[in-house]
């Protein structure tokens, strides 16, 4: 735990200095930009079930592809940003992202759900790429005391996004007539067929528009300079802490890894259902209509980011999860026992608890890791596959019971962030990088 003195410096230190202004600014923009890659996929999911005739299980595929992909590319990120550094790293990210939004539109015209998965695959690999360059990158672009509350107003603008996307899907993705299964098991094969097609091919403009801005904002960083900022340690130290195993010698990181797993499942599994929950506890109201539900939870989530990095200037960064980890046990408990609109109004609230949580959880586990901070980044951005193990516990309970009784899942999960809250972040004992540094000295 932080002495009061060690506080003080928490809270009163700057959030960057002038030197990082624009490094920090462009960095920002990525965390803006990436949240149209996630938070589109809860609007993807109903759509997708429509088109395709699919189950909740089916449909939450969705998630399974996307954060399989940020699974499976973060270690490697890592390992590589080591060797190319954080902007050619970004730069390589944003393109990935730009080839898998690109994919969209022969799997649109094709009209095979493989095939989006793939291209969802493609597009979470490039973010996976992004997530490990610019989460650390921004805690270290600044004082080393300010680091949680600095990442947390650039995740502030992913909020933003967030907030944004729903709309945006609304608007261009929830469009047409919406057939009930009865309606649709009157109409012929072809017509049955025209109308999955014309559902499908609605996610055309959006990714094209999102290859777009890819490729602008990748052309911007290509032509500014962003410093490579190395963390500082000794270079003896550095070569002993080489090795995966010294990555998981420190135990606040390991249990933050777990952290983020949870959360990361827990938030991706209720904003993917939010929409669904409404029309089940709700009967009668379309998926537009639900939709803005899911808006209210993403404007709640942005609101929370900026008030919780505000706050952090004098709460600290633990305590604020955990306050807020217990605000998501109460809503979602709200969620599973209450009836009408007050579980869908519980649910909405969730995203203002969830807000705070990624960001603060990722700087508390790559916290003084030094020369392994690339690679720490790299296990806490892999930690986001709970993305895609979750919605699909979900889907399967739902389609046993009902939506409701699937929110059992999430409420497991932030049992274990409150712990990590309250005892799990802290440092036990000498960290490995102190203890070399220290073997060499002597």
């Amino acid at each position: 735990m932080s002495s009061p003195s060690q506080s003080v410096a928490v809270t009163s230190a700057p959030i960057t200095e002038r030197r990082f202004l624009v490094p920090f600014v462009l960095i920002t923009s990525l965390f803006f930009l990436w949240a149209f890659g996630v938070n589109l996929n809860d609007i993807l999911i109903p759509r997708f079930k429509l088109a395709f005739g699919l189950t909740d299980f089916q449909s939450s595929f969705i998630q399974v592809a996307f954060f399989g992909g940020y699974c499976l590319a973060a270690f490697p990120a890592g390992k590589l940003m080591e060797r190319i550094g954080y902007k050619r790293g970004i730069l390589l990210g944003l393109m990935l992202c730009t080839a898998g939004a690109l994919l969209f539109l022969p799997a649109a015209s094709i009209g095979l759900y493989a095939f989006f998965l793939v291209a969802l695959f493609v597009m979470a690999c490039g973010q996976s790429f992004l997530e490990v360059a610019a989460n650390p990158y921004v805690t270290v672009l600044g004082p080393a005391a300010s680091a949680e509350r600095r990442l947390n107003f650039a995740q502030s603008f992913n909020a933003v996004g967030a907030t944004i996307s729903p709309l945006l899907g609304r608007a261009l993705i929830l469009t047409g007539v919406e057939y009930t299964p009865a309606q649709l098991a009157l109409m012929s094969a072809a017509q049955v067929q025209a109308y999955r097609a014309s559902q499908a091919g609605t996610v055309k403009l959006p990714y094209l528009l999102m290859a777009a801005i890819f490729v602008a904002v990748a052309a911007a960083i290509y032509f500014t300079h962003l410093p490579d900022v190395i963390e500082e340690a000794d270079s003896s130290a550095a070569a002993q802490l080489h090795s995966g195993a010294s990555v998981l010698s420190h135990p606040h990181l390991v249990k933050g890894v777990i952290a983020q797993f949870f959360y990361v499942g827990a938030q991706v599994g209720v904003a993917s259902f939010v929409i669904r929950f409404a029309q089940h506890t709700l009967a009668g109201i379309t998926q537009a209509t639900a939709a803005y539900y899911l808006l209210g939870h993403q404007i709640g989530f942005m609101t929370g980011r900026f008030i919780g990095s505000a706050l952090m200037k004098t709460i600290a960064p633990a305590r604020m999860l955990s306050i807020f980890a217990i605000g998501c046990l109460v809503s979602v408990s709200v969620a599973l026992l209450a009836h009408g609109v007050v579980p869908v109004c519980a649910v909405v609230l969730i995203g203002f608890f969830h807000s705070i949580m990624f960001p603060t959880i990722f700087a508390l586990g790559i916290k003084n890791l030094g020369p392994l901070t690339k690679r720490g980044s790299s296990l806490m951005v892999m930690a986001i596959v709970g993305g895609g193990l979750f919605p699909p516990i979900m889907g399967r309970i739902s389609d046993a019971t009902n939506i409701q009784t699937a929110f059992i899942v999430p409420l497991i999960c932030y049992v274990y962030i409150l712990y990590f809250a309250l005892a799990g972040y802290r440092p036990s004992g000498t960290s490995a990088i102190q203890q070399a540094v220290g073997a060499q000295r002597a």
